[in-house]
């Protein structure tokens, strides 16, 4: 139907000041509360640390380009910002029109508003010019009455892939569905799109999360949550087999990340320009056919991308660079090697309570690594991959109150500290405090080496030993992912060397993943599965851990999230 021009300017317009008013008025933590109904207490909080309200969007249908920004200047909008291509909603209105995208240059605004604290806005405005009697007045019509594309939008505050994937985890889980994105190469930025839930408080349908950056590895994954098209009963019969066969490939997923890191793939591709298959191939001395066969599977993951010309790393596959800060090419090698074969086994651990890893190799694992220096090499250096959980800790209360105590300096005891990663990070965070590393004789050489070239390692004292050599009188105890890998009996032995060492002043901090007391999906669950497998161990409840600190005469203090659903418990002599 067609539409005159005084009534595009005053139906634009309005549009335009309800937009701008409810953008100035809006409150992060409480609008996410109205968008995803449930979210509360930390998660909310979580969340509103990760992302911020950014901008609400329209699509607009201006008879030229001066009349628009006309509409801007009468809602307060500046109207001299300029337009930049918008690729994600041109496509997505070629998509509903079924007109060639070509033909559809819609540009996008993002005129600054400024919300009730001061904070820098905007409103998303995309514009399609529609002159009077263009054979797109009809699509015109059709978008203002439907506003496909008004929505919300979030930015994502440090856009890292570890966030991006925890930010959609926590919006699917609330009820928001996938309904597409993209990568915008003109302000390299990448935006995901979800279906607002159903029972949201906001006159909104659709809710975006815009990341800086390219992270179209994370939107494929994304996209691939998108519900398939097609009738209701189609999608009823092929989503749960679909959903079926991905999960039963995911051995394949393990074995392609370590074939990866075993070929140094990531050592021979460029992040920036592609590489041939044929050039790739005879560098890490592949047959060209079967390469060809892992990288696009590898493509299909993310951890590399496909291209004109050819195939280059993206930040995930970046990781399993071995000269990458924080390679995780050792978890790879190590999950795609004994533990990948131990997993074969797990059917035996659920009949048996006893370790697959066991029942495989005959020993448990530390007695089996312990009698392989290169497998003992690996199991540290994979370990040293998950060094992210540490980054907050040389922060905590504990040790900040340690280090600027007067008097003496004050010691931190890292009990099977590894090579030295963690007390390292200490030490340098914290010049005035000295460490002692206590650790089987064969990793304290590694120790040393690591902590030598840090000007930490002279305040740092070697002890070789178990946990019953605990050495007493320090300050402050740290167990860092080592009661996970025990059972009960065995945690209580260990914490009653701990309390037995501890003066009354002292703090123990130990830092291992907890349990959700519901069925949230969590990092720890999985680890759960996986220490039952391989040590005999189990991650638990910081309500397990409590009672287990209480049988020894320790108290939990409380608990502080760290990163990779990780926490540093605080417990002190009862």
């Amino acid at each position: 139907m067609a539409t005159t021009t005084a009534n595009v300017v005053v139906d634009d317009a309005g549009r335009l000041s309800a937009t701008a008013g409810f953008v100035r008025e809006q409150d992060t933590s409480v609008l996410l509360s109205r968008v995803l109904p449930g979210l509360d207490g930390p998660e909310l909080r979580a969340l509103t640390d990760r992302c911020s309200f950014a901008h609400a969007a329209l699509l607009v249908f201006p008879p030229d380009e001066q009349t628009l920004r006309t509409e801007l200047a009468a809602c307060g909008l500046p109207a001299d910002a300029r337009p930049q291509p918008s690729v994600v909603v041109r496509e997505r209105l070629a998509a509903r029109c079924g007109r060639p995208a070509a033909d559809l240059d819609v540009r996008i605004l993002r005129p600054e508003v400024r919300g009730p604290a001061g904070e820098h806005r905007a409103v998303e405005v995309f514009a399609l010019t529609v002159p009077p009697g263009s054979g797109l007045s009809g699509i015109a019509a059709d978008e203002r009455g439907s506003d496909h594309e008004a929505h919300l939008a979030f930015d994502v505050t440090r856009p890292d892939p570890l966030v991006l994937r925890g930010l959609l985890e926590s919006f699917a889980q609330h009820g928001a569905a996938a309904d597409g994105g993209g990568y915008n190469p003109h302000e390299d930025g990448t935006v995901f799109y979800f279906t607002a839930p159903v029972g949201t408080k906001t006159p909104y349908g659709r809710v975006e999360l815009y990341a800086s950056g390219d992270h179209r590895d994370v939107l494929t994954e994304h996209l691939g949550r998108r519900p398939a098209a097609g009738p209701a009963r189609q999608r009823g019969e092929t989503q749960p087999t679909e959903t079926l066969l991905r999960l039963l490939t995911g051995a394949w997923t393990t074995q392609a990340l370590a074939a990866c890191a075993q070929l140094r793939l990531p050592e021979a591709m460029n992040r920036q320009s592609g590489s041939g298959v044929p050039e790739l191939a005879r560098t890490v001395d592949a047959d060209p056919q079967s390469l060809g066969t892992l990288l696009r599977y590898l493509a299909m993951l993310g951890v590399v991308s496909q291209g004109p010309d050819g195939f280059r790393l993206t930040d995930v596959g970046a990781l399993l660079d071995a000269g990458a800060p924080r390679s995780m090419r050792p978890l790879a090698l190590m999950y795609g090697g004994p533990f990948y074969q131990s997993f074969a086994h797990l059917a035996h651990a659920v009949r048996t309570g006893q370790p697959g890893f066991e029942h495989l190799y005959g020993e448990n694992h530390f007695d089996h690594f312990a009698r392989d220096p290169e497998l003992t090499a690996l199991f540290d250096q994979s370990m040293v991959s998950s060094a992210p959980i540490f980054d907050p800790l040389p922060a905590h209360p504990v040790l900040t109150a340690a280090a600027t105590a007067p008097g003496r300096p004050r010691t931190v005891v890292d009990i099977a500290g590894g090579t030295g990663e963690l007390l390292g990070r200490i030490l340098t965070a914290h010049p005035a405090l000295r460490g002692i590393l206590l650790e089987r004789p064969q990793v304290l050489e590694a120790a040393r080496a690591h902590l030598a070239a840090t000007e930490a390692g002279a305040r740092c004292e070697y002890r070789a030993g178990d946990f019953a050599d605990v050495p007493p009188g320090a300050d402050v105890y740290i167990l860092s992912r080592v009661l996970h890998d025990w059972d009960d009996d065995r945690c209580r032995a260990i914490l009653g060397h701990c309390a037995r060492a501890m003066p009354r002043h002292a703090d123990l901090l130990v830092v291992e993943r907890l349990l959700p007391t519901d069925d949230t999906p969590s990092l720890a669950t999985a680890w759960d599965l996986h220490m039952m497998c391989n040590t005999g161990g189990r991650e638990r409840t910081a309500d397990h851990y409590a009672r287990l600190l209480e049988e020894r005469g320790l108290v939990l203090v409380g608990h502080a999230p760290l990163a990779l659903g990780a926490h540093a418990l605080h417990a002190r002599r009862a």
